[in-house]
């Protein structure tokens, strides 16, 4: 198959949110200025990544700077959700080009953010790096299902990022100005390791647990499936 015979693979998309989301994605695209251009969209998102580790690594200071973390999810949100349907609203999809920017720039913004949250004192770096593994490893699965699938499985438990930002953003709140969620912490021995874990890595830990199920369940039903479509050869006396 040549690079121009390729097409876009089929998106499975069951998020909580995706409704909404999706209506309010094309009304702010049909309204953008034609000088706008998904590239430039793209660059927000990295933008909202870098502000969403800066007000981590302020709130050392002042709690109340995950409002500046909280502004970065939004700009996040922003540019990694419209940058898509604001090309195929002006039907100036691409799809290698639009493939190969999109996932590179998601995984550099992840690592930006999660490496961002660990260097608060709500976070430890051990937590927030695990998660950013399973998001990863996640993500490389994702991208065999697209090749060998042709599918593009953008949700998991009907969760997708734009949930997982939202929770983020509620959970800032909570901390900002819940004292006592702020101020428990409680010493684990992990692996040999001692760690001061707060009630935010504490919540990342049952996300990394969520993550890893669903992970290891999905490579494991698609191994069987794989195995039945592609058996092993017959050999030759």
């Amino acid at each position: 198959m040549t690079t121009k015979e390729r097409t876009q693979s089929k998106r499975i998309q069951t998020s909580v949110l995706n409704g909404a989301e999706k209506k309010i994605l094309v009304w702010i695209a049909k309204r953008m200025p034609r000088w706008v251009k998904s590239d430039m969209l793209t660059g927000v998102g990295v933008l909202g990544a870098l502000v969403f580790a800066l007000g981590y690594f302020l709130s050392n200071n002042n709690i109340l700077y995950l409002w500046i973390a909280n502004l970065g999810l939004l700009l996040n949100w922003y540019g990694d959700s419209l940058d898509g349907s604001l090309a195929r609203v002006r039907n100036t999809q691409r799809p290698i080009y639009g493939f190969f920017i999109d996932h590179i720039i998601d995984g550099i913004t992840i690592a930006i953010m999660c490496y961002g949250a660990g260097l608060s004192w709500l976070v430890n770096m051990y937590v927030s790096l695990s998660v950013l593994v399973v998001y990863l490893l996640l993500s490389i699965y994702v991208y065999i299902g697209a090749h060998l699938k042709n599918e593009f499985k953008l949700t998991y438990a009907h969760m997708g990022p734009t949930e997982f930002r939202a929770i983020v953003f509620i959970i800032n709140i909570f901390f900002m100005y819940i004292p006592s969620l702020r101020e428990y912490s409680r010493e684990c021995c992990i692996l040999g390791r001692t760690l001061n874990l707060s009630v935010y890595d504490f919540l990342l830990v049952v996300i990394f647990i969520v993550l890893t199920v669903l992970y290891i369940c999905s490579i494991v039903g698609d191994a069987k499936r794989y195995a039945i479509e592609d058996p092993l050869p017959k050999m030759k006396d």
